[in-house]
């Protein structure tokens, strides 16, 4: 996936927020310094109107933004107040909003005066609840066919249909233009949320089935050996003969439940690299994350032994659970490629904790000795939001040795179990 498609295919949640800022923050800033700033800068206004309207102008446009921004951090829940608005910013935009609104209206301009309370009635109403929030413009469309039409009315100048309409229209108007913006913008937050909460049940639900597989496995046995060895103890000095019988049951038992465990194990563990780069891309993709795959076609073909991909398989596993729990990712990349003998793996994304918990377990830590063994590397680097693990295997046709779990010719099943010992999690892979 290049950069151009991932332009062109709506690049997430960081994308869309910023669009939104532009939309609504950057646009009400635009409005009202087109607007009231051309108003402030005509010669044919007054002196005393301007200076005040012009210190107005400024306070409203740093108040509107900042209450602005601040809401598109929120995230309400349907019919519930989010949280107010800052006071101090509250009072500083109804305030410049007062003066900017008198002063035109002052000078009898019928279509200037209303486009600041305007504004400032469609930020208090993104903080409301909508049932309160329409409430509030309503009444708002209703109050504004008053100043205007009774002013015009008083001055007898002709012009009261405009005077009490058009005000009440632009209400309406900036309350439209204004809220639909973020009420997409609460759902597409709504809709990542949901996102990340369904990969995250997904990795518990898979994490349930495997313990419930144990579970099943481990428990009748332990049990059955439990009771055996207590009868073995108790007939150790009567019937020495039945208590050796005893104790061999308990030894074939044992190796059952070790070859079940492995049998269960393995169902888990048994991956390679293109499944788990073929799972990470719909996982990613499901938590609303941008992911670029780069895949040599080269390394695709290489000559891997299969432990070896099933080594570099765990390795793109625990990364994208460390993506998916250790940071709020909206970009990550993987490569994959051969050089210089050796098949080398690269998952980077941004967003990743300041102290990632991944760094604390033994995850990354338990990989880097497996492959170290296999004659390769595990590497990780943290640097600023940016979270970077490479792995990197020698290819068959390099001659390095096999890794462990690849059992040469003439070797038994048994020389695998340095790997089955280390039973991994389910869903990260890493070692307990």
């Amino acid at each position: 996936m290049g950069d151009g498609e991932i332009e062109r295919e709506a690049a997430g949640l960081t994308g869309f927020r910023r669009y939104t800022w532009w939309t609504v923050p950057g646009m009400t800033a635009c409005v009202l310094v087109v607007f009231v700033g051309e108003w402030v800068l005509d010669g044919d206004v007054p002196l005393w109107a301007r200076a005040p309207a012009a210190a107005a102008l400024l306070v409203e446009v740093w108040a509107s933004v900042a209450l602005l921004s601040r809401r598109l951090a929120l995230l309400p829940v349907p019919d519930a107040q989010p949280g107010g608005p800052p006071v101090g910013l509250l009072t500083a935009a109804v305030g410049a909003g007062v003066v900017l609104a008198a002063l035109p209206l002052a000078q009898r301009n019928y279509g200037l005066w209303a486009v600041t309370p305007a504004l400032v009635v469609a930020i208090v109403a993104t903080y409301l609840p909508p049932h309160r929030g329409r409430l509030l413009v309503g009444g708002a469309v209703v109050l504004a066919l008053l100043p205007g039409g009774v002013i015009s009315l008083a001055a007898d100048d002709g012009e009261s249909a405009y005077a009490a309409l058009f005000p009440a229209g632009l209400v309406a108007f900036t309350a439209w233009v204004t809220l639909g913006p973020l009420w997409a913008w609460d759902t597409a937050r709504r809709l990542d949320q949901a996102r990340r909460l369904e990969a995250e049940l997904a990795v518990r639900e898979e994490r349930l089935r495997f313990a419930a597989d144990l579970h099943d496995i481990q428990g009748h046995h332990l049990q059955v050996i439990a009771l055996k060895s207590e009868l073995a103890e108790r007939l150790v000095e009567r019937d020495p003969a039945r208590a050796a019988a005893e104790m061999k049951e308990i030894r074939q038992l044992s190796a059952d439940a070790l070859s079940d465990t492995r049998a269960v194990v393995r169902g888990y563990r048994r991956t390679t690299l293109d499944d788990e780069i073929g799972n990470a891309t719909r996982v990613l993709a499901a938590a609303g994350i941008d992911a670029r795959m780069t895949l040599d076609p080269d390394a695709v073909a290489a000559d891997l032994t299969d432990s070896a991909r099933h080594l570099l398989g765990l390795v793109m596993r625990e990364a994208t659970t460390n993506v998916l729990r250790h940071s709020r990712a909206g970009h990550a990349e993987v490569d994959y490629r051969i050089a210089d003998g050796h098949a080398r793996l690269r998952v980077r994304n941004d967003g990743a904790e300041e102290h990632p918990a991944a760094l604390d377990g033994t995850g990354l830590r338990g990989l880097a000795e497996r492959l170290e063994a296999a004659g390769g590397e595990l590497n990780w680097q943290h640097e600023g939001d940016r979270f970077v693990v490479e792995a990197a295997l020698p290819t068959c046709a390099s001659g390095a040795p096999r890794s462990p779990g690849s059992p040469g010719p003439g070797a038994s099943a048994s020389h695998d179990s340095p790997e089955a010992a280390q039973s991994p999690n389910p869903v990260d892979g890493t070692p307990r």
